[in-house]
């Protein structure tokens, strides 16, 4: 069964809405960007890998569930699960008058009264300065800007300047209201959160990519110079509109099964990555087409490229 196989929505005629719509999304996470500024001195929740702490190594004599180390712990700790299944690194925030020996402690005192005495063995202590964290948010700020840069140059390439500003615009706006959402839950930025945008990147490329493809397909066929831009553009939406759809749907699906079964550890990953895939998937059709259009609209059609045809064998 193809889903949306006769598809024939006015997508493009639905523009201004979904510019209120994004607007509205976009304008609500600066405000709490800007209230997370006066409330807890930053404009995201920054976990211990930004802000800086204590990072102590615990190894643990058999397999330990995590939950039951994040409960004996208090629940406030970053863990994180490497190697065996008793190895793990606890990230804690590193409270002022406090030493890294005294964190270490603190925490030795609370798993030896909830896990018991010789149970485990503290492998390493390490503190994170501020200093390494400010560093790390400026390397993750530049990762994010480079993949516009990026996108743009190999977008000009492959299609036109036109259709790679466009993209960028989409992913802009997806990547701005993922870190809207960040800021009005107040979800912990660690190193995860980071690699979850980056992957939020590359998704809604792909899926906008597919759908300026077909628009350009549609572009070089008979006649479609004479044909109104907005039809031809809504036509190629719903042409990929089942391939789109089904591949959101699928991600989405594992991604709610990780969620609800993966545990504490991956849940703010998750969640992230769910919540990207969700606004990739309505920039695509909503903010990237009608970019589009509105470029095209007041710096004219360009010079298009027409994609090389795939040679065929020979046959006898």
């Amino acid at each position: 069964m193809r889903f949306f196989e006769h598809a024939n929505y006015k997508f493009i005629e639905l523009r201004r809405k979904a510019y209120v719509l994004s607007g509205t999304a976009i304008t609500i996470g600066i405000i709490a960007m800007v209230v997370n500024v006066f409330s807890i001195g930053h404009w995201q929740n920054y976990g211990v890998d930004f802000t800086g702490g204590s990072l102590v190594e615990v190894q643990f004599n058999k397999a330990v569930d995590v939950g039951e180390l994040r409960s004996a712990l208090g629940g406030e700790d970053a863990i994180t699960q490497f190697g065996g299944p008793g190895d793990f690194v606890i990230r804690a925030p590193l409270a002022e008058n406090r030493t890294i020996d005294e964190v270490a402690a603190d925490i030795q005192q609370k798993l030896a009264a909830s896990m018991g005495e010789g149970t485990f063995t503290v492998q390493r202590k390490e503190l994170v300065s501020p200093k390494v964290g400010g560093e790390l948010q400026r390397k993750a700020a530049m990762a994010i800007l480079f993949s516009f840069f990026i996108t743009l140059i190999y977008l000009a390439i492959r299609f036109e300047t036109r259709f790679g500003t466009a993209a960028v615009i989409a992913t802009a706006h997806d990547i701005l209201i993922t870190l809207g959402f960040l800021a009005v839950m107040r979800m912990e930025i660690s190193l995860t959160s980071v690699a979850a945008v980056l992957t939020i990147v590359g998704y809604s490329l792909n899926d906008t990519i597919i759908v300026f493809d077909r628009i350009r397909e549609n572009l070089h066929k008979k006649g479609a110079r004479k044909r109104d831009l907005i039809e031809l553009i809504d036509e190629s939406i719903n042409e990929t509109l089942p391939r789109t759809i089904l591949t959101s749907g699928t991600t989405v699906a594992v991604l709610v099964a990780l969620l609800l079964l993966g545990g504490a550890v991956i849940r703010d990953f998750t969640v992230v990555l769910i919540m990207g895939i969700v606004v990739g998937t309505y920039s695509s059709i909503f903010v990237a087409s009608p970019a589009l259009v509105e470029i095209q609209k007041r710096w004219g059609e360009g010079k298009m490229r027409e994609r090389k045809p795939k040679t065929e064998p020979a046959t006898v």
